[in-house]
């Protein structure tokens, strides 16, 4: 049996280059394709490992600079013929352009009343068809903020899937247990919540590109397989393969990148990637568990982060 496995990629304006002042032209840069290493490379390697991914897309940085940044990269993902859905950080809703962050909305969709949700939802979905994507059946709220509410809101709006749930996140307050990871029909739509590891007992971490090693990844695929789990949720960023500053390539990032790109090619027979828009059969309300704690896989890790820290995130 397949386990089918959701590649998604966040894709937004970076707050904090914002609050920098950084122009237009260089905050899409440094947020989308910073350093050789973002949304055009990632659509390359994509191509090259013959892979399916979604772009969870936020449209509301429109609101301060206009939509043609959104357009450009909506336009590039769907040339590429990958998915784009629906990605949404409120603060946008009240920026303006040369104020540095000065002036902004709530940060967290938590933050709002049901119809303050879905009145931000609506508005996001109206943005994001301007920009040229087909209507968005997925949803991913930023930092993971979502709440029961946010779920009521997608369904009535007509979402079929929402990808918010990450029980490694405390902004995370959908009335899911922590380690629930397998899809799961929860208040009017399928939630599928991003894939966890047990980094030690009781505390966990989300299956992306900077909080998990290679050997993880693999060890993690090889757990999902030999348990036969429902699916496997990734998270990436636009911008997570440079460094923070987005002006040099993080060669760590870039490397577990590279190799999840080929293992997800090597596996594609019995870990194939999809789209929220195949609306592939899931096997909803399994009792999957997250990968268990291994000291040396942690290690081995930690020594990655150390370095990721030290000399890759130095800006250029």
């Amino acid at each position: 049996m397949t386990i089918p496995v959701f590649l998604t990629i966040d894709t937004e304006l970076m707050w904090r280059h914002h609050i920098d002042g950084l122009d237009c032209a260089t905050l899409y840069g440094r947020s989308l394709e910073p350093a050789g290493v973002g949304i055009s490379y990632q659509l390359e390697m994509l191509r090259r490992h013959h892979l399916k991914a979604c772009f969870f897309v936020d449209p509301m940085p429109a609101v301060a600079f206009g939509l043609e940044p959104t357009r450009h990269v909506v336009d590039a993902i769907l040339n590429a013929g990958q998915e784009v859905q629906l990605h949404l950080h409120p603060n946008w809703a009240g920026a303006r352009a040369d104020d540095h962050g000065e002036r902004h909305a709530r940060f967290e969709l938590v933050d709002y009343a049901l119809d303050e949700q879905r009145d931000l939802i609506s508005g996001a979905v109206d943005l994001l068809a301007a920009a040229g994507a087909p209507r968005p059946i997925a949803f991913r709220a930023g930092s993971y903020g979502a709440n029961d509410d946010t779920l009521r809101a997608l369904a009535e709006l007509g979402f079929a899937y929402d990808s918010s749930h990450n029980g490694a996140e405390p902004d995370s307050a959908i009335s899911l247990p922590a380690t629930q990871i397998a899809p799961v029909l929860h208040k009017g739509l399928i939630e599928v919540p991003v894939t966890l590891i047990e980094d030690r007992p009781g505390a966990y971490r989300n299956f992306q590109i900077c909080a998990l090693s290679a050997g993880e990844m693999r060890a993690a695929f090889g757990h999902a397989l030999g348990e036969n789990h429902a699916a496997v949720t990734i998270v990436s960023h636009g911008f997570e393969l440079a460094n923070r500053a987005g002006t040099r390539p993080n060669a760590v990032h870039v490397r577990r990148f590279e190799t999840l790109c080929a293992l997800l090619e090597e596996c594609a027979g019995s870990l194939p990637t999809v789209h929220f828009a195949d609306r592939p059969t899931l096997r909803l309300g399994q009792s999957d568990t997250p990968l268990a704690p291994n000291a040396l896989r942690t290690r081995w890790r930690q020594a990655e982060q150390l370095w990721s820290n030290m000399v890759e995130e130095r800006a250029a």
